[in-house]
């Protein structure tokens, strides 16, 4: 209990910003930033889409953000609650945040304690499909004590008391705006969706979803000498290398985000002397994502859902073997060199969490040959395997992306060697990403029998990325097709032991349910096969000043410090 305390609870770092070259707001002009997925949404509780949180953080805030380095630090708070200041209960049941006095929304209303207890019930509500209600897990209430004064309360002892309302996947949004925007209407709500009003140093001047976000600086911001930039012009679209070469080469944008580029592609660019590359390892994980139902098309509406097991996949010794015939070195070698490292893990930082398994890392063909053979899977004369008169088909998709397609290439021809026959499907990463319900492409939906792809956690706690993997979290027509638990995996074990991680406050044990967690997808039921531990690299123009990278928020998290170099 000690242990946590001092870790999560009474201590309080403080983020090393940088010192802003200018003298008041707006004096930089204009900020080009490149995505080369493009936001398809501004609010994160409607899309589990990376692209889309972070550009959501440009607008809306959080209570507090965590730095480069994993901290957490104030925004909307006046301070870190600990036990030691009074802010988290002694029974650690309750924490009390105490807003900044005077922060006010974009369009000049005051902010209070009455939005975020509304967030709370936005993303509580169980016809809205809330895409970060893992963010809310154990939470009982949310109450304002006054108007500048939050109190959370946990149906028990919660150790972790910060997951709720800190980070960019957690953002506070306006009451005023979206109140007619709950449940089943939030998807609807185009204006709000499109358009939020927010705290944060940028407002929305107009969104072409799946292109282009043109924003300008708040002037109701709390610091009246940020930002340094006039407007914002975040670019979506096209592809990794096209972003690398806009800021790298030709000097056209001044920032460009997670460029997924072969080592020699990225080496090459960074040669034109425009910009520099920047890196730095997190919980970012490349991974293929096994359907654990059918996703034919014959089921209709019930298609990728827990009423249909999947007919092929639901066999654990074939998901195993799938996974037992990839080389993961040589898919490191070829997409991230340096900037990555094959992994068995889903959950690869910090090393508290992180298994000691490598089970997987060493390619092994002829014993998955081996395990589809004691499965029933026979291979037929043209080397395909069948089972009962079914042929080992897979559909297999991802987003657009040259690395992403090279591992397509080989991971197919992988699998064709030990017999399994692989179609490859790809999507625009805009769409792939989104959270469009309508859309039967969203990685979401899952209409395909396997998928790839990375994502990571706020913070440097699992906790909230674990319990994304809880059977009510799957998403489904009643969620409008929002949920974490992409693959359906339903295990009540892994449940209850969400549940004992969430009330548990010795840190070392703590880690020991983290790793048991992890396990559980990946090396004992091979739902989740990790392949690379990626670094997240982006790159900025020389005269772009202030960036901080940081692979435990958004990249953009401290936009508002960022100035021109003159």
């Amino acid at each position: 209990m000690k242990a946590f305390r001092s870790l999560l609870i009474g201590t309080v770092a403080a983020a090393a910003f940088a010192t802003n070259a200018y003298a008041a707001r707006g004096t930089d002009g204009e900020v080009k930033i490149i995505y080369w997925q493009a936001p398809s949404i501004l609010t994160p509780y409607l899309s589990g889409g990376t692209k889309d949180v972070e550009a959501s953080s440009l607008i809306l805030e959080p209570l507090m953000r965590y730095d480069e380095k994993g901290n957490l630090v104030p925004f909307l708070t006046q301070e870190i609650p600990t036990v030691a200041n009074g802010g988290v209960s002694q029974d650690l049941k309750t924490i009390t945040y105490k807003l900044k006095p005077d922060i006010k929304w974009s369009d000049g209303s005051a902010f209070t304690a009455d939005d975020v207890v509304f967030t709370w019930q936005y993303c509580a509500d169980p016809a809205g499909g809330c895409a970060q209600l893992a963010k809310f897990e154990g939470v009982e209430n949310v109450e304002a004590v006054d108007a500048h004064t939050v109190k959370i309360t946990f149906k028990e002892p919660k150790p972790n008391p910060y997951l709720p309302f800190n980070g960019a996947q957690s953002p506070i949004i306006q009451k005023a705006q979206f109140e007619k925007c709950r449940g089943a209407n939030a998807s609807s709500c185009t204006d709000a969706n499109f358009g939020p009003i927010g705290t944060g140093p940028f407002r929305v001047t107009s969104f072409r979803p799946n292109d282009v976000v043109t924003l300008e600086a708040n002037p109701n911001y709390r610091d009246p000498d940020k930002p340094a930039f006039a407007t914002v012009t975040l670019k979506g679209g096209g592809d990794a290398a096209a972003a690398g070469r806009a800021v790298l080469e030709t000097g056209e944008f001044d920032y460009a985000w997670n460029l997924q580029l072969a080592p020699d592609v990225l080496s090459k660019m960074a040669a034109a002397g425009k910009g520099k590359p920047i890196a730095a390892f997190g919980s970012l994980v490349e991974r293929l994502e096994m359907n654990m139902t059918d996703p034919d098309p014959a089921l209709g509406e019930e298609r990728s859902t827990a009423k249909h097991p999947h007919p092929i996949l639901s066999d654990l010794n074939v998901r195993k073997a799938l996974s037992m015939a990839i080389d993961r070195q040589l898919l490191v070698d070829v997409g991230y060199g340096q900037a990555g490292r094959p992994t068995c893990n889903l959950v690869p930082a910090p090393e508290l969490y992180a298994s000691p398994n490598t089970d997987c890392i060493k390619q092994d063909v002829e014993g998955a040959k081996k395990l589809l053979d004691e499965a029933g899977w026979k291979p037929g004369p043209d080397g395909v395997r069948v089972k009962d008169g079914r042929r080992f088909h897979l559909l297999y998709q991802t987003s657009v992306n040259a690395v992403r397609q090279d591992f397509q290439a080989l991971i197919k021809q992988w699998w064709a060697d030990v017999g399994v026959e692989a179609e490859l499907k790809t999507v625009d990463a805009s769409v792939f990403f989104g959270g469009d319900a309508g859309s039967p492409d969203t990685f979401q939906k899952f209409y395909a029998d396997v998928e790839m792809y990375a994502n990571n956690f706020d913070g440097t706690d699992p906790e909230a990325y674990l319990a994304e993997h809880t059977c009510s979290k799957a998403p489904r027509p009643e969620t409008q097709w929002q949920g974490e638990n992409i693959n359906r995996f339903c295990n009540a074990d892994y449940d209850k032991l969400v549940a004992e991680l969430g009330k548990t406050a010795d840190l070392e044990k703590r880690g020991e349910i983290g790793r048991k967690l992890n396990e559980m997808l990946t090396k004992e039921s091979y739902v989740v096969v990790p392949l690379v531990d990626r670094g997240r690299v982006s790159a900025h123009s020389n005269t772009l000043g202030g960036v901080v990278l940081n692979t435990w928020d958004s990249e953009l998290w401290n936009t508002a410090d960022w100035f021109r170099v003159k």
